[in-house]
């Protein structure tokens, strides 16, 4: 296929038309600077678990048991201590805190739960009203309070859950317990819809609360919505990023002028990378963070690619269009390869179960064609306008020395490569095959994880960032995680599972069939002579009928098989239990749910099985559902979508560089040398992050396909370079050239990247800081790979395809003896 007239096309509005071009790309800018009003964000773990079956069941559940959540909600906790938080004067002052809290209208206050409303309406059944519930709390002896604890454990479900580990039913005693407050939402302020997602509203609502707690008796803790760091992380990191690659700008380019048409260049990419995200509708989540330093280090690698190249023309005498014109007619096809390649690493993602790791691969497949365009067509442009004015106007130029030559410092370090591919190129390939296959081997052994942790920040932020402008500065501490902190540290959060079952509940023999799924539980879940340990619509009945004859009667009359199960006229004993019922009934009784006490140290994995095998048990449908299973499903998917996106990049990335190779060299194995110093950085890589203990999560699953697609860049300037460079020159000639050449620019443009993403380890969110340390570990790896590995790849390519100059010691000396060896055999005419 001839592409060369489209490079002409390119060549011809760059050199000749340069203006126009810059003005172009300046209305374009225009049309994106419309998209950056519309960007709206969205924070916290629930972006990643929405889709999940166990996930839309806990959302069902909340929806139907209790109270309606129809209306826009945010959401404060309230957290207690004392050495008996179910003591009268404990109870008294968190009742006393709600009322306060409810009392206060601005706080637009639609719900509360605490365990102490809970035991006061168990106290007095007819004490509906906050002051009516403090007055039962107020004239209860001590010993009634103990009743009233162990009744409610009995017949609350969830009761036990807002106490801490440990409460002793016997005792009425904890030393902990959490409530909740629910607010309505102003208009378009959004919900409190998950873990992470709410907004704060009422404004300020956790100071507010604060003022109005009582804590004669006891401690009042207020924890609010959980810290958005996506907005303290941005005005941290970029302007972070944007410093560091000043100083490798100044340092690569030595040129004023140069290092302002690069930062001129990086700011249009990403006005025209967040326009694009504020035009199609993508909201700004924790993943797009990664996004601007990604794209920033691969438009920084191709200007100075572009100017180093430029530049090793011009200083070789030759004019400004005609420089230009050889520069683009080579680095356009590397960029365009790159920018395929990256394309294809960034979309395999979606593929992926996670909404915003979809929406990562997207805005970055976006704007990888972005940074192709500024920087492969904006750039030279106005670069050749700015040279032209140069020579009409008294614009200072400082340095138009290229990067990396053959006698400097630099040239020979990076020849290194070449002169191992001299030596023994064979032998070092072998040894480089090992160490790979070894790695491959070790890597296996990375796990995977998917935890609340990964997207909260460290209670206390990191002394150095105190010192930032007050600004962009963020707090000392953040309360929400040191309270989440506590509560981890004091309430059993994974202990147990519901089952959200839908079906007909006043058919005579639904309660039969719950009382038997619970028989014989499986080994995770706790059990009672072999009956397991829960909490649902039967269990309720029993207690009902343990202390009331009257109730017990009317079982009776129903229990046809006499084991305590109600198997007939089911409607008029839920109408008997009256609101107990609305916990595990929902209103129409179309469905029901069922709380399940499970191992706490029980692995996530086994209890899920678990779930799901007693799931089966159920003649109705039946979803397991609890933090345990939707953490533990969204493991799975991590690592499901870790290895979908890395087999669609690598196939995707091998066809399309055998496919490029082949148009454009006539050489499609190219291809395939190309991709070999992307295995080693990828193996390389996940090596790495087994050594130091990093898991796989929702977060960094993108790495191997980023890895390859911004790894790919240094292999192919390398190989593509080479290809023109050999057209011409003789093998080793036209390898060093290019490692010095080429391999100048690209340390230039690796130590931005390291650096530049390297800047992410500030992100307050701990899984975004080890992702961006990953990227700057998988581009210097891939650095070395392709300026240490690929020389000797490249002449066993060039020996296997017949170029005698490609020296490889062991096939010489193999060769010599097999011709010496036929040399020494008599012919068949001499027998």
């Amino acid at each position: 296929m001839e592409y060369q007239w489209l490079i002409d096309r390119v060549d011809d509005l760059i050199v000749n038309h340069s203006k126009t071009v810059v003005v172009v790309f300046l209305l374009v800018t225009v049309v994106f600077v419309g998209g950056l009003g519309s960007i709206s964000s969205e924070s916290g773990q629930q972006q990643f678990i929405e889709d999940l079956p166990s996930f839309q069941a806990i959302e069902d559940i909340n929806e139907n048991f209790g109270d309606s959540f129809s209306e826009e909600t945010t959401s404060t906790t309230l957290i207690q201590e004392s050495t008996n938080v179910l003591s009268r004067g404990a109870l008294i002052d968190m009742l006393e805190t709600r009322n306060r809290i409810v009392e206060t209208g601005s706080l637009r206050v639609s719900d509360t739960s605490t365990t102490a409303e809970t035991i006061a309406t168990t106290l007095d059944a007819n004490a509906t009203t906050p002051d009516e519930q403090l007055r039962a709390v107020e004239r209860a002896t001590p010993s009634e309070i103990d009743a009233a604890v162990r009744e409610a454990d009995e017949t609350n479900p969830g009761f036990s859950s807002q106490l801490s580990d440990d409460f002793n039913r016997q005792s009425a005693s904890a030393t902990a317990t959490q409530g909740s407050v629910s607010h309505r939402a102003g208009p378009g302020e959004g919900a409190a819809t998950g873990p992470g997602g709410a907004s704060e509203f009422p404004p300020n609502k956790e100071d507010r609360i604060e003022r109005l707690v009582q804590d004669d008796s006891s401690s009042i803790w207020v924890q609010g919505t959980p810290p958005n760091t996506t907005g303290i992380t941005t005005s941290v990191v970029l302007p972070s990023a944007l410093v560091l690659i000043m100083l490798f700008l100044t340092v690569a380019y030595r040129d004023v002028v140069d290092v302002l048409i690069g930062l001129f260049a990086i700011v249009l990419m990403l006005v025209w990378t967040f326009g694009f995200i504020g035009l199609v509708g993508i909201p700004f989540a924790v993943l797009l963070i990664a996004v601007p330093p990604i794209l920033i280090a691969i438009g920084i690698d191709f200007g100075i690619h572009s100017i180093n190249r430029y530049r090793e023309e011009r200083v070789k005498g030759t004019g400004i269009s005609e420089s230009m014109t050889i520069t683009t007619d080579q680095v356009t096809v590397a960029f365009f390869i790159v920018v395929g390649t990256s394309a294809i690493g960034f979309l395999s993602n979606v593929a992926s179960s996670f909404p915003p790791t979809r929406d990562f691969g997207i805005t970055a497949a976006a704007g990888i064609v972005f940074t192709f365009l500024i920087f492969g067509i904006f750039v030279p442009a106005l670069k050749v306008t700015v040279d032209r004015a140069r020579e009409k106007y008294p614009i200072p130029t400082f340095s138009e020395a290229p990067l990396g030559s053959d006698d400097s410092v630099l040239g020979r370090l990076l020849s290194v490569g070449v002169t191992v591919s001299k030596r023994g190129p064979l032998v070092f390939l072998l040894l480089v095959l090992v160490i790979t296959a070894g790695s491959g081997v070790y890597a296996t052994g990375v796990d995977t994880g998917f935890s609340p942790d990964d997207f909260n920040p460290d209670a206390e932020t990191p002394e150095y960032l105190q010192y930032l402008p007050e600004s962009i500065r963020p707090p000392a501490e953040f309360e929400y995680v040191r309270l989440n902190d506590y509560l981890d540290e004091n309430f059993e959060q994974d202990g147990q599972v519901q089952m959200y079952i839908e079906g007909n509940m006043e058919r005579d023999t639904a309660l039969e069939e719950l009382h038997r799924g619970a028989a014989d539980p499986p080994s995770t879940f706790r059990s009672d002579r072999r009956q397991a340990d829960s909490q649902s619509i039967v269990t309720l009945i029993e207690s009902r009928a343990e202390r009331d004859p009257e109730f017990r009667a009317l079982v009776d009359r129903n229990d046809r098989d006499d084991n305590g199960i109600p198997d007939s006229n089911l409607p008029r004993i839920y109408d008997e239990l009256g609101e107990n019922a609305d916990g595990f009934l929902t209103e129409g009784r179309g469905s029901t749910r069922v709380l399940y006490t499970v191992d706490g140290d029980a692995e996530d994995e086994v209890v899920t099985q678990d779930a799901y095998s007693l799931s089966g048990e159920f003649r109705d449908s039946a979803q397991p559902t609890g933090s345990v299973i939707i953490f533990d499903e969204a493991i799975s998917l991590v690592f499901q979508s870790v290895i979908v996106s890395l087999v669609l990049t690598l196939i995707g990335a091998a066809l399309f560089l055998v496919a490029a190779y082949w148009v454009i060299e006539g050489s499609p194995s190219l291809g395939i040398v190309n991709m070999i110093p992307i295995v080693v950085t990828v193996v390389a890589l996940v090596a790495s992050m087994r050594v130091v203990g990093l898991k796989f999560n929702a977060i960094n699953g993108t790495i191997l396909a980023i890895a390859v697609g911004i790894g790919i860049d240094y292999s192919v300037h390398v190989v593509h370079r080479f290809a023109d460079e050999y057209h011409n020159t003789e093998l080793y000639p036209a390898l060093r050239k290019t490692v010095v050449g080429t391999g100048g620019a690209l340390t230039g443009s690796m130590l931005t990247t390291v650096f530049g993403i390297g800047v992410l380890v500030l992100a307050l969110n701990p899984a975004l800081g080890a992702f961006g340390a990953l990227i700057s570990l998988s581009v210097l790896y891939a650095y070395l790979a392709s300026l240490v590995v690929l020389p000797s790849v490249i002449v066993v390519w060039a020996r296997l395809r017949g170029d005698t100059d490609a020296d490889i010691p062991i096939i010489g000396t193999i060769e010599t003896a097999i011709r010496n060896r036929g040399s020494t055999v008599p012919s068949r005419g001499n027998e």
